[in-house]
């Protein structure tokens, strides 16, 4: 009977199976790691096929599962979707899962071969049934944590760009808060081709249209695909970002002073995300230097780089002001 079969010569089929894994490149496991794999799947095949010699053989179904593919509780399927999750934490691929069940039932062909063993036709039903249980069930448990943790990343990483967006979207308001309240401030006797007016029309409709704009358009765009980078004056850019900070810098009470920029000098970067990063380092510099001195911004070319610096006068920040370098 194959039972028997299987049980007597148990040792040497998991070690045929151990050989068949050590010839596939990238498996690495240790026996202890896939302690829920071929070795625990023999001995409830074994199971399954005495209870099928018995008065009762239906009750070998709590142990291998029904045929057809039917959902059910059994110990296969337990210890077949474990087996599936330690692969999946082992860095392994599907297919690895179905040729490790594979590989168990050729070895049972080739050692019964070898040994002219005969078994009845029942008893490969009842293999192949075990099989198909086992295969299912570790591959949708793998499938399934796969999935789970392909989701948590996508869902990491789209917290992070929300995070970013509304990062962005509040210093436009700020920006924006600080120009009108400049304008209130002097009774709105605002003129309109002033830097107050301009900062307030730079967030309005460059800041926050921009922003919406945007992100319109990132979600409209294949995933994956970064927007190519640009090519703009670094005189300009230095510009837009003093026009911008400037009326920040005033609400701290600090000064803030801009070397010139040489005119001849561009920079190829994607300009947003350098103008929003900029804008916080200096955001950050206006709130912690110390009262009463100055920030300093210069930008220039370092052999074929630019080189773009902030200084202030804060003296290094402590554990909880760090903390606060988002607020």
């Amino acid at each position: 009977m194959m039972h028997e079969f299987l049980s007597n010569n148990r040792d040497d089929l998991i070690e045929r199976c151990r050989l068949k894994v050590a010839h596939r490149a990238t498996r690495g496991a240790t026996a202890q790691q896939l302690q829920n794999g071929v070795p625990l799947f023999l001995d409830q095949l074994i199971l399954t096929l005495r209870i099928e010699q018995t008065k009762e053989p239906m009750e070998s179904r709590k142990i291998s599962g029904p045929s057809g593919g039917e959902a059910s509780f059994s110990a296969i399927g337990t210890s077949a979707a474990q087996h599936g999750q330690q692969l999946l934490e082992l860095g392994f691929s599907v297919d690895q899962v179905v040729h490790d069940y594979g590989d168990l039932c050729q070895a049972i062909t080739d050692l019964a071969y070898e040994r002219d063993a005969p078994f009845q036709i029942d008893e490969f039903r009842t293999l192949n049934r075990c099989l198909d249980n086992a295969i299912a069930d570790a591959v949708t448990e793998f499938s399934y944590q796969r999935d789970s943790t392909a989701a948590g990343k996508n869902a990491a990483q789209v917290n992070e760009k929300l995070g970013f967006f509304v990062h962005d979207l509040r210093n436009v308001l700020q920006r924006a808060s600080l120009a009108f309240e400049a304008g209130k401030a002097g009774n709105l006797n605002l003129n309109w081709s002033g830097a107050t007016v301009a900062v307030l029309e730079r967030s309005l409709d460059g800041g926050l249209r921009k922003l919406i704009d945007d992100s319109l358009a990132e979600v409209r765009l294949a995933g994956g695909r970064e927007r190519p980078p640009d090519v703009f004056s670094l005189a300009d850019f230095i510009g837009e970002i003093e026009q911008s900070v400037s009326l920040r810098a005033r609400a701290h009470g600090c000064a803030f002073t801009v070397s010139s920029v040489d005119a001849r000098l561009a920079i190829r970067a994607n300009r947003d995300l350098l103008f929003s990063a900029l804008e916080n380092l200096l955001q950050n510099a206006f709130k912690f230097t110390r009262p009463g001195t100055d920030v300093t911004l210069n930008a220039y070319a370092v052999a074929e780089h630019i080189l773009i610096e902030v200084k202030d006068h804060c003296g290094g920040l402590s554990a909880a002001d760090v903390d606060k370098c988002d607020e």
